[in-house]
């Protein structure tokens, strides 16, 4: 299987899926044709939306590529959606009605109303699905859980290489005993949403750096890992694919290319002095995701529920409306530790920029005398 991953693509480089606009099939196309892995986002996305991307993207290239889907969120509380997944605990009762009362403020601030947060909890996936199962495509990744062994086979059935998102050991091995093709191991550093199987307030901040869990994830799994998280640089992968890796994924460094979707003031944050570190935060979601520090995060992240897609929902029409209007306080700016380390380049030169750096590193690493330390040993 892991010669499967790696026969999908000439470069062990996969673009992120990035939901919300970032991951379209220009960014997705131009990753490809350079020999890496590109992805479109359904997350957010109609199912006609999703299948008329596929059909724009094909008609950009012939090369192998990627669609993700969210998992659907249980209904609260313990209710089973089909996956292997446990259901996400219940907020506290009341918690997004207060949360919303606190919000009140930037409603008003950006002169529109807040979202419904009941607008639903499945992301239309079995329609997204069936699209996916009608008009297959190379591969399929999972974010938020695990489907269902049925779902992974028939995917499979169609020509499909299947991905899932694990952060933990446990979640890895869930992976493993659905009948997925591989697992996208996420380490903490990622930008955008961690992808937890279950959401409680108790795993806030308890997340695993990426090269520990690899280590880990390799040695509990035999399934070919993807590496994800505050990969921006070719020496970096290098280190992930020494460590077992078959690939490696980076979203915030294809964020700032010329074909992402990203909003400009977006891009230009990356890289912005005002912007100095990011945090895991709920603000925007109501699930941990990790974006740069701003006013918003910094005044509403404390005070956000555990309660995904809710807050998401209620919070929608304030970052649009902070897009909009050019406003980096308010709205999500996903980004990954890495991210002052982000170039402004056409996608397709970054994977070549990328695949040089990790041929660079690869020799330097073959030529390092075996058993000799660095330093001077003091």
């Amino acid at each position: 299987m892991s010669s499967a991953l790696t026969d999908l693509l000439p470069h062990p480089i996969v673009q992120a899926p990035m939901a919300g606009g970032v991951s379209v099939p220009k960014l997705a196309a131009a990753v490809a044709e350079a020999g890496g892995l590109g992805f479109l986002a359904a997350g957010y996305k109609t199912a006609d939306g999703v299948y008329q991307e596929i059909k724009q993207l094909r008609s950009l290239t012939a090369r192998p590529f990627g669609v993700n889907l969210f998992m659907p969120q249980p209904e609260y509380p313990g209710a089973s959606t089909g996956s292997t997944g446990a259901a996400n605990a219940a907020p506290p009762s009341g918690a997004v009605e207060v949360y919303a009362h606190q919000l009140a403020g930037e409603a008003a601030w950006y002169e529109t109303e807040l979202g419904d947060p009941d607008s639903g909890r499945d992301d239309g996936y079995d329609a997204k699905l069936a699209v996916l199962l009608d008009n297959p495509v190379p591969v399929v990744s999972f974010h938020f859980g695990v489907p269902g062994p049925e779902v992974l086979e028939s995917l499979r059935r169609a020509g499909t290489f299947t991905l899932v998102t694990a952060t933990t050991v446990e979640e890895a091995l869930a992976v493993q005993r659905a009948g997925a093709d591989a697992v996208i191991v996420q380490g903490v550093e990622a930008g955008g949403h961690q992808g937890t199987h279950r959401d409680t307030p108790e795993n806030d901040g308890s997340g695993i750096g990426l090269l520990s869990l690899i280590a880990q994830v390799r040695e509990s799994v035999n399934l070919p890992i993807v590496a994800a998280g505050g990969l921006m640089r070719g020496s970096q992968i290098a280190a992930v694919l020494a460590a077992g890796a078959s690939a490696a994924q980076l979203g915030t460094a294809f964020l700032a290319t010329a074909e992402s979707g990203a909003h400009a003031v977006h891009k230009q944050a990356l890289t912005n002095p005002l912007f100095v570190r990011t945090e895991l935060t709920r603000a925007f979601s109501g699930r941990p995701a990790r974006g740069l520090v701003n006013r918003f995060l910094r005044e509403h992240g404390p005070y956000a529920p555990a309660a995904y897609p809710e807050v998401h929902h209620l919070t929608s029409p304030l970052r649009k409306a902070a897009a909009k209007a050019g406003d980096a306080q308010g709205m999500a700016l996903w980004a990954g530790q890495g991210h002052r380390l982000a170039r402004e380049l056409p996608a397709g030169r970054l994977v070549e920029v990328l695949a040089a750096e990790l041929a660079e590193a690869r020799t330097a690493l073959s030529e390092f005398p075996a058993g000799r330390a660095g330093g001077d040993g003091r």
